[in-house]
């Protein structure tokens, strides 16, 4: 492996982790814009744009754009979260220089009026798919009950109104600010060389233009409230609570993760022991997320509205023992070996590992290789878990329940 970077003239941020014996190239634009950039008057434009880029240029149209992916099969995709927007193709060595033209092509889109008014009622459909979803619902408010008037607890998709009320010109706009070269990192993984690469980058992207975005990063805390949401048609309860953790800043993200998975990975883990095996629910599991100066954990459980209360206190005594008691060094061994076993798995593939290169140069503008990811994480201890629950104490939560009873209070 060999790593290379440099910033372009108009202040584009290029990095590479090459390796010669890999079979394929992935190559992504990290830009920084997601929902946590918005104001409410344009609630979801970060997400609407991410499927504007895909409907033309004034090079292509949104045809051109699949058939010239298609006729190199490359496999391309884009992906919106509360932080970020990330396009990103995988293809074969060789065709890299036309793969790169298609997508470094539409991160420069026309944006025309006639396709932003037939997409957005795409978008509207997909707003309204996800309102179908009990979890998605849970999800949503949620994050808004935690971080109160945060910016990160905005919608990634926006509202039917929000999205029905943007014009054109707002959304334009917003790319103006945010698809500034220097607000992007292009980062590449897998077979290539390095010349032909910052060649590739000068050529497709040496004319971009645009200063720094900036963004707002107050700190924010969890309000810790309870929220019941009435679905009566629902078959079950959906339970998400939500607490402060480690942001992405911080080295005690490696221990964060290890506890989510001490506690609530899908299968071993304590809320499995304690909810799922016993069939007390048909899933109980806990994440862990980093944000820029922020980070949360969360806590998932889906069972029948009846069992709800009872295993919203089987969620609070799992974690306030854990936080009494601390965890065990085989809890945490067998931790270590499931996160490094996934992560080794998932740097065998360019695109795994371009995720990974991408966000640790964005925020931390910090090389990580598969390498040091192993040793950060196979050196927490015990005191470390220790530290972080002292830190980020794991109640009480923010939860929103969603179902067909809203007789549920905090435990």
């Amino acid at each position: 492996m060999q790593f290379h970077q440099t910033t372009l003239p108009n202040g584009l941020r290029v990095i590479a982790e090459l390796n010669d014996r890999a079979r394929s190239i992935a190559t992504g634009f990290f830009v920084k814009a997601g929902s946590r950039d918005e104001s409410l008057d344009v609630s979801g434009v970060s997400h609407f744009l991410e499927h504007m880029v895909f409907k033309g240029t004034p090079r292509r149209g949104a045809l051109d754009v699949n058939r010239d992916f298609d006729r190199v099969g490359a496999k391309h995709n884009a992906q919106t979260s509360e932080e970020d927007t990330l396009y990103h193709v995988t293809c074969l060595p060789e065709y890299l220089p036309k793969a790169f033209d298609v997508l470094s092509d539409i991160l420069r889109p026309s944006l025309r009026e006639d396709d932003f008014d037939t997409e957005k009622k795409v978008i509207i459909e997909e707003i309204r798919m996800y309102l179908d979803s009990p979890m998605s619902v849970a999800y949503e408010a949620v994050k808004e009950l935690h971080f109160g008037g945060h910016a990160l607890g905005q919608s990634i998709l926006g509202t039917v109104e929000s999205i029905t009320d943007l014009p054109v010109d707002k959304m334009r706009a917003y790319f103006e600010k945010y698809y500034s070269p220097a607000n992007i990192v292009l980062a590449f993984a897998g077979n290539s060389d390095w010349n032909d690469i910052v060649r590739l980058a000068e050529e497709r992207c040496g004319h971009w233009s645009g200063p720094p975005a900036g963004r707002q990063t107050a700190v924010p805390r969890g309000t810790g409230a309870f929220k019941a949401i009435l679905r009566p048609d629902d078959n079950q309860q959906t339970l998400i609570g939500m607490f402060d953790g480690p942001p992405l800043e911080s080295d005690d993200r490696y221990a964060a993760h290890l506890l989510s998975t001490i506690l609530g990975d899908h299968t071993g883990s304590r809320l499995y022991w304690n909810l799922v095996d016993p069939g007390h629910a048909d899933s109980a599991e806990m994440g862990y997320q980093d944000y820029n100066n922020a980070g949360v954990f969360y806590t998932f459980v889906s069972c029948t509205p009846e069992e709800a209360q009872a295993n919203l206190g089987r969620v609070d005594e799992t974690y306030k023992q854990v936080m009494a008691e601390g965890v065990t060094e085989a809890e945490l061994t067998q931790a270590k070996n499931k996160v490094l076993a996934r992560n080794v798995i998932r740097s065998e593939r360019p695109m795994g590992r371009l995720m990974s290169l991408g966000f640790q140069w964005t925020y931390r503008h910090e090389y990580m290789s598969i390498e040091s990811e192993i040793e950060h994480y196979s050196k927490v201890t015990v005191a470390d878990i220790r530290s972080v629950l002292e830190r980020y104490p794991l109640t009480p939560q923010t939860i929103v329940s969603v179902g067909p009873t809203t007789d549920l209070h905090q435990p």
